[in-house]
């Protein structure tokens, strides 16, 4: 077996020693030492790794495609996912500026990009309190403008400063989720959040823990992580317990003039079976009537 393994083409090769390194790729695929547990954690992690990048992605296209679909950004809040975009950018310029490997934070630069333009949507289908706020234009342009500026001043801050920064990340967090479960709580619904984009947070959560310890080691990112995890936690425990809430609103609330499918059948049925007769008005009759006799009564002065 191992003839073949150490044979394999040089471009399977070359992709699995960019991934694993030499050293793994040796004693995993040819050599097949698969009693090498550091090499089995470490590819393990690589692979948890790429697969969280490859599925941050696309995590939040389902949210997207709700609101749109949808044209409501209800339920969501604003305040929620500003904190947690700037969480996800300090993170990825954390990791960027600390060259940790792409696979460990890769998804925070595509969550920060996805958030980005969902929290754009929430200006831009205002609900509540932003409708009575100045007009969605200058809204949007002034959250263009300081999306960028972050994005510029998180890629030329000190190291030092980005450490600090990444400690912030942590109360970030929590009040980057507080807002989202106290909404939710309020109004018993989850609105338009979307329970693919939770549940992948929850899974992602998980895995990331593993691959920070395995790879990096960094105190701060992981109890980052741990802290996103418990807080999805409970954004998940909501999706669970108000899940479907909505839709039994609306098929309790009465549309006036609204006529059911088998209200019309029996309402043609009941009409097949029934005689209409048709009644002619007649005149109708004046007030002043003359006498049947035709005489003209007067009344006598003396």
């Amino acid at each position: 077996m191992t003839a073949i393994t150490q044979n394999l083409p040089r471009f399977v090769s070359d992709l699995g020693i960019s991934i694993i390194g030499e050293k793994c790729y040796s004693s995993l695929v040819e050599n097949l030492n698969i009693g090498d547990i550091n090499c089995l954690k470490y590819s393990l992690s690589k692979g948890l790794g790429i697969g969280i990048v490859v599925g941050g992605s696309i995590m939040k296209v389902p949210q997207l495609l709700l609101i749109l679909e949808g044209r409501s950004a209800r339920g969501l809040s604003l305040p929620a996912y500003v904190l947690e975009t700037l969480a996800y950018a300090i993170t990825a310029a954390y990791s960027y500026r600390n060259e940790f490997p792409f696979s460990t934070y890769g998804e925070n630069l595509f969550l920060t990009i996805q958030n980005t333009l969902i929290t754009l949507l929430i200006i831009y289908f205002p609900t509540g309190s932003l409708r009575n706020g100045q007009a969605t234009g200058p809204r949007l342009a002034i959250a263009s403008a300081a999306s960028v500026a972050s994005a510029f001043v998180l890629y030329t801050l000190p190291k030092d400063v980005l450490s600090l920064l990444q400690m912030a990340t942590l109360p970030l967090s929590l009040f980057s989720k507080l807002p989202q479960i106290m909404q939710n709580a309020r109004a018993h619904s989850t609105g338009q959040l979307s329970a693919f984009a939770v549940v992948s947070q929850i899974v992602g959560c998980l895995a990331r823990l593993f691959t920070t310890a395995t790879e990096v080691g960094d105190l701060l990112v992981t109890a980052g992580f741990a802290l996103a995890l418990l807080l999805n936690l409970v954004l998940g425990a909501q999706m669970w317990l108000y899940w479907g809430k909505d839709e039994k609103e609306d098929d309790g609330k009465t549309q006036i003039g609204a006529i059911s499918e088998k209200e019309k059948e029996d309402w043609t049925s009941e009409r097949q079976g029934r005689v209409d007769v048709v009644v002619t008005p007649k005149s109708p009759v004046s007030r002043h009537t003359a006498s049947p006799s035709g005489r003209k009564w007067a009344r006598k002065v003396d």
